[in-house]
């Protein structure tokens, strides 16, 4: 049986949240499909439904376990731990690299920290915001502004905010509006732990197991890690997919972006990436940006 078959309509649905952005679809399309198309892989005994939405809306619906798997920002894993682990697979890191503060002019971090100047944010659960915290040592001052991450560039380079926090492609194209680079979180991240950034997360719902027996949440996960290798094996083919989120980037800009975050990290957060983790939130913790004592828990696929 394919997934393709008629017979696999009465399977269950599991439905998969992703960003609008280029990495993420290039991810995921092999067991998603193209446009009503069947996928590219057999999904075995499930079929998964894409839901696109930015990721700040995906963590907050991840507060209410809306969807059995979904990209979270990695700040937003300690207030949903109990009912989600993160996949070994789908995370997004930066190794050397970010979020970026950007502007019009040359700003003084310290003047947005002490509240002199007004900063448009993607979201309060985004891991670039919680990243922004801890390099600022205290952001309790900042004039933040959550603002669709797609307006950001066009709004600093507007006049409305003096500066902005960008992720996504934006963190390669806002050059291209004027403005100028205050800091890469990133950079600044891995220069002070030798550890990636981590940034996003591909987390499932606990309850799986309960539902469709012991083994489920490892068997997804082996699906997941399916697709990543797919995309990775058929490049041109994710590209091309990829291409339609890639807003103000042409085919070689989008590629690079791609092969910014769907790395090494992407296959397995394996034990560098599983330290990045625990070491940014437990910094993140000690400074009372999240909730403290939470476990990190990784789903592995089966083997």
């Amino acid at each position: 049986m394919t997934s393709a078959s008629k017979s696999d309509d009465d399977r269950p649905i599991l439905r998969l949240g992703h960003s609008p952005d280029p990495d993420d679809a290039f991810m995921w399309f092999p067991i998603t499909g193209i446009a009503g198309a069947p996928p590219a892989l057999d999904t075995g005994r499930f079929r998964f439904e894409a839901i696109q939405q930015d990721i700040e809306s995906l963590n907050r619906r991840s507060d209410r376990a809306e969807f059995e798997i979904t990209a979270i920002s990695v700040a937003q894993y300690p207030h949903v731990s109990d009912r989600y682990a993160f996949t070994s697979c789908g995370s997004s890191m930066g190794d050397g690299y970010g979020p970026r503060l950007v502007a019009r002019t040359d700003l003084l971090l310290e003047s947005l920290r002490d509240g002199a100047g007004t900063l448009a944010i993607p979201g309060r659960r985004t891991s670039a915001w919680l990243a922004t915290g801890l390099m600022l040592g205290d952001a309790s001052k900042v004039q933040a502004t959550e603002v669709p991450f797609d307006q950001i560039i066009e709004r600093v380079a507007a006049g409305e905010f003096d500066a902005g926090l960008v992720i996504h492609e934006g963190q390669l194209t806002f050059q291209n509006h004027g403005l100028v680079l205050l800091a890469d979180l990133g950079a600044w991240w891995t220069k002070r732990t030798s550890l990636p950034l981590p940034l996003g997360g591909n987390v499932i719902r606990r309850d799986l197991d309960d539902r469709f027996g012991a083994g489920t949440l490892r068997e997804v996960t082996a699906t997941l890690l399916r697709s990543l290798n797919f995309a990775l094996e058929h490049r041109d083919q994710a590209i091309d997919y990829a291409l339609q989120y890639a807003r103000g980037m042409d085919r070689a800009l989008a590629d690079q972006f791609v092969a910014m975050y769907v790395n090494k990290h992407t296959l397995d957060f394996g034990p560098t990436g599983r330290e990045a983790v625990r070491r940014f939130l437990s910094e993140a913790a000690e400074a009372g940006l999240v909730p403290g004592s939470v476990g990190v828990d990784f789903i592995n696929p089966t083997d």
